[in-house]
């Protein structure tokens, strides 16, 4: 992927809302922990949604959420 393309997945990733369930309506990068844990741990659902969870995870994981805060305020 080009930066280019990173930047605006980054973007699309700080303006994405979950689109069902307990948290439908939150934006992917503000979802609990604990659920994107459990998520990770029964399996990312298929699709953009999932690749976006996962990418969420590992944000969360390594402290990173605060980079797609600061494109949210953009």
């Amino acid at each position: 992927m080009d930066d280019k393309l990173n930047r605006e997945y980054l973007v699309k990733l700080a303006n994405t809302k979950m689109p069902y369930g307990k948290y439908k309506g939150y934006d992917l990068i503000d979802l609990p922990e604990h659920y994107i844990v459990w998520y990770h741990d029964k399996g990312f659902p298929k699709g953009k949604i999932g690749e976006m969870l996962g990418l969420v995870y590992e944000l969360k994981l390594n402290g990173l959420e605060h980079l797609i805060h600061k494109i949210k305020k953009m």
